[in-house]
């Protein structure tokens, strides 16, 4: 079937939304979910979203140096002053939106503080504020009568001119996006989606770690598909590590226990009950999580221990319980009750600093292209995240995304000469093992070789074993029909491959690329 549509948004979180509601007056509008609207890293983002609102202590002079503090120096400057001095306005436009951020008394925004900011910008609701986002931005969506939304549709591959059967390398000048080929995943087809503006805003890719505080729709689809369709992808060995999931066995996604919690005087302590960050950091449990997920790394492994503690039983019960109402619930029902008891943590991959390059337009290399959210790099996070600067960064570039295609769609028409997808193939029950088994592969290669402390040899042996798999992989993909295991499998071996080979290239540690071959950066870019 081939569909048609002005503007075709691929994902559902805060960038495709927030980009979906500011384009829809000027025409027709595909919002791709691949699994339920809720299913977004948005949705699960605990912590809140960073804007300088209270100017008598703060300005936007410090939320930029301290977001180039934590980027190591590597952060754009343009893109940086570009997201900072834009958040209060579109911090405007999600009030309006219908979401609620929590005031105080006085009736002023209740401002949290978290590690390595200066000042008290964090603005939330209780301690689910994505969650609270998503659902003030699913209601605006479901209002909106331009805006199509096609819940479990997933999308496969990107249109270009390869398509039309021309030759397209890396270095092919002026690639097109015509829209995509998407799986609908109740009919088995694929269908066409033909599009003036096509924009990737799939999020994330840490599913591609066993350990991971994402939900597990996060496998990196839209960097794989740009990547395959030969557009430029940065920094994707910069991936942070949550220094604090709630350490559960069995559980995947692992949940989040949120940053706030030490900005609200949470301690680290190992299972002898000592703390340990004096060790690692003046900061102490404040430090930056690449630094406070290395020195949790290190005690465990120094101790032959799988996990350590948060403690907050020092802090006012009722306050904790106000504050944490969400993390109180989940670690009670695993009989810990964190006002009296710690909170064992582990470190787990938690978001990408890099991804599909783009400009202070959200423009890609790809033209007709945008990239938005987590699935972009805009330069911002240069080689670490600033804790709670994504979500802001998310609607920033949506919008920066929205007025810069409003301006040229004009401009553009459907290409009507696109080949309908080649369905052909079947898939049994035993390649579904194949494909389950391989998953897992992956899950085990990158958590083993490409994780938080890094080495030349473990990225050898990462890269040699995603090689196998990817040549099997895609011979299976070529005779099977598509499916979205088998689709999100291909997604997950090109994002650790990208993962593996960034990390490889990269002859320092720096930002939240740690290797023993190379323990100090150059300081070139430090000032």
């Amino acid at each position: 079937m081939v569909r048609k549509f002005d503007f075709l948004v691929i994902g559902s979180g805060i960038a495709g939304m927030s980009f979906a509601l500011k384009v829809a007056h000027k025409g027709s509008v595909a919002l791709i979910c691949k699994a339920g609207m809720e299913e977004a890293n948005t949705y699960f983002a605990q912590g809140g979203i960073a804007s300088v609102t209270n100017l008598k202590v703060d300005n936007f002079e410090k939320h930029i140096h301290d977001t180039m503090v934590a980027g190591d120096w590597i952060s754009d400057p343009a893109a940086v002053e570009k997201v900072i001095t834009n958040a209060p306005k579109q911090i405007e436009e999600l009030i309006k939106w219908g979401v609620d951020f929590d005031k105080n008394d006085k009736g002023e925004f209740d401002l949290h503080k978290e590690g390595g900011h200066s000042e008290f910008r964090i603005l939330h609701h209780k301690d689910n504020t994505g969650a609270e986002i998503q659902t003030s931005l699913i209601e605006a969506v479901k209002q909106n009568p331009n805006i199509t939304i096609f819940s479990n549709f997933y999308a496969v591959e990107l249109i270009t001119q390869h398509h039309l059967g021309i030759i397209v390398t890396r270095h092919t000048p002026g690639i097109k996006c015509f829209g995509a080929y998407i799986l609908n995943e109740q009919t088995g087809e694929v269908d066409t989606f033909l599009s003036k503006v096509t924009v990737m805003a799939t999020g994330g890719c840490e599913a591609v770690y066993r350990h991971t505080t994402n939900p597990l729709v996060a496998t990196g689809d839209g960097i794989a598909m740009v990547y395959r369709a030969k557009g430029a992808v940065k920094d994707m060995e910069f991936i942070q590590f949550h220094p604090t999931a709630l350490f559960h066995p069995g559980d995947r996604p692992s949940f989040l226990i949120t940053e706030a919690m030490r900005g609200y005087g949470g301690v680290l302590r190992n299972l002898a009950g000592e703390e340990f960050m004096h060790k690692y950091d003046p900061r102490l449990s404040l430090a930056p999580r690449d630094i406070v997920a290395r020195a949790i790394d290190s005690e465990m492994k120094q101790r032959g221990e799988d996990h350590v503690y948060l403690d907050v039983t020092h802090k006012d019960p009722e306050e904790t319980k106000k504050h944490f109402p969400n993390i109180y619930k989940k670690c009670l029902s695993l009989g810990i009750d964190i006002t009296k008891d710690y909170i064992p943590v582990a470190p787990a991959a938690h978001y990408l600093c890099g991804g599909i390059k783009v400009d202070l337009d959200g423009q890609s290399s790809i033209r007709r292209l945008y990239a938005i959210g987590e699935c972009s790099c805009t330069g911002l996070h240069g080689g670490n995240r600033l804790a709670s600067n994504s979500l802001i960064e998310a609607i920033v570039y949506a919008d920066a995304a929205a007025q810069h295609a409003v301006s040229v769609i004009d401009r553009y028409d459907f290409n009507e000469d696109i080949p309908e997808w080649n369905d052909e193939g079947t898939i049994s029950t035993e390649e579904r093992v194949l494909i389950t088994q391989s998953m897992n592969e992956v899950n085990q290669i990158m958590e083993s070789y490409v994780g938080i402390v890094r080495s030349n040899l473990r990225l050898v042996r990462a890269w040699n074993r995603l090689d196998i798999l990817y040549e099997e992989t895609e011979r299976l993909f070529k005779r099977v029909k598509a499916s979205r295991e088998i689709c999100e499998l291909r997604n997950m071996i090109n994002v650790g491959y990208l993962i593996t080979r960034q990390a490889m290239e990269r002859k320092e540690s720096r930002g939240l690329h740690y290797t023993i071959d190379y323990p100090k950066h150059s300081d070139d870019n430090k000032q």
